[in-house]
């Protein structure tokens, strides 16, 4: 029997591994121990039991790290999870997802116990290492032994950087299998009728990155986009604990509820975050995820960004990548509107199954 030991610490990064414990006990029996810990990185109970719940798996882990800066999370992340290695799981492999500070960190860990290392959604690249993200998954992929990769830039970076090919596997994109494994939870979300909603006409909006939600300069001119949306469009707007305490900081609160057709909603549970992707005419982000769930749903998405870690929802999918310029934003808003936007298609091997794929490639090796 294998022992896999996955290691997340953000929500979107939960997202990523909620099959592996069901595809090993429904086509592997027998073959694998898996147990997940959480480091609390991204950690509020009154939003985590909803989420754990909604998609049926608890963490058996918790390390319940501090709020506090980068490099004491990741010290503190690494002691704890060899505390959890050496005293209660001594895994064969070590999976990490994504890119965040406990992706590194777990990474560390396993490669200072010598401990096989796979790293989910390996190889892509921003090519912009001002990003702390960027370092992150360069690191990880420098010190992985299984390189699972999303999409053909993942393969293409990862050869560039000469890491060898035998270990480099497209499985496709395990944040779609959760997708696929929930679609009938999320389509009996109420989504619409809860907020007041018509499907197709409305615009959904996450924007949370510390460029535009941080500053008063950047948040006057999210308003500014706004107010110009056409107001036939509701605009939706979930709204992150962090941008809302900067509107309220920066006294812009009156600004932001005088436009009428906005809504701004609390921070939305998994599956209806979902719905209200299944029903919006289009999104507007700056999130990496959504950029993947939306090129699946075939929505039209502009991510309001210099640079993307996902050129295949770009250059297959559904998804525009934009600086924020507001004349370029309102002329790809009406082409969405006036059918004339691009149709985006799905990529490869995002199909519900990459998970199996990856247990199958551990099994083999």
């Amino acid at each position: 029997m294998r022992k896999l030991l996955i290691v997340v610490g953000t929500r979107p990064n939960y997202i990523k591994v909620t099959q592996f414990k069901k595809v090993a006990d429904q086509q592997f029996a027998g073959q694998f121990d898996i147990k997940i810990v959480h480091t609390g990185q991204h950690f509020d109970k009154s939003m985590a039991d909803m989420f754990f719940q909604q998609l049926d798996l608890w963490p058996d882990y918790f390390l319940n790290i501090s709020q506090a800066s980068p490099n004491t999370q990741m010290g503190e992340i690494m002691v704890r999870l060899e505390k959890v290695i050496t005293e209660k799981f001594q895994p064969d492999v070590i999976l990490v997802p994504g890119d965040v500070n406990s992706t590194l960190a777990a990474a560390l860990t396993a490669y200072k116990l010598g401990i096989t290392l796979g790293h989910l959604e390996s190889g892509l690249r921003s090519l912009d290492r001002t990003m702390p993200e960027e370092m992150n998954r360069i690191l990880v992929d420098e010190i992985s032994d299984y390189y699972f990769v999303t999409e053909q830039s993942g393969l293409d970076n990862l050869l560039k950087e000469h890491k060898p090919k035998e270990n480099i596997h497209i499985v496709g994109n395990t944040m779609i299998d959760t997708l696929v494994a929930f679609e009938s939870e999320i389509a009996s979300k109420n989504t619409l009728e809860a907020n007041g909603l018509a499907k197709d006409e409305f615009i959904l909006m996450t924007i949370h990155r510390p460029a535009t939600v941080d500053n008063q300069q950047g948040l006057e001119g999210l308003l500014s986009l706004l107010r110009d949306i056409p107001k036939d469009l509701a605009i939706v707007f979930p709204i992150h604990p962090r941008t809302l305490n900067n509107i309220k900081k920066f006294d812009l609160e009156s600004e932001f509820e005088e436009i009428k057709n906005l809504k701004l909603l609390a921070p939305q549970d998994y599956f209806s975050f979902q719905n209200l992707i299944h029903h919006c005419k289009m999104v507007l982000t700056d999130s990496g995820g959504i950029q993947e769930e939306t090129t699946f749903k075939q929505k039209p998405c502009l991510t309001l960004r210099p640079n993307t870690e996902r050129p295949s929802t770009l250059t297959i999918g559904s998804n525009t990548l934009l600086n924020f310029d507001k004349k370029d934003i309102l002329e790809k808003i009406n082409a969405i509107q006036t059918g004339t936007y691009k149709e985006g298609q799905i990529p490869p091997l995002w199909d519900g199954q990459a998970t199996q794929r990856i247990l199958k490639i551990i099994v083999k090796n």
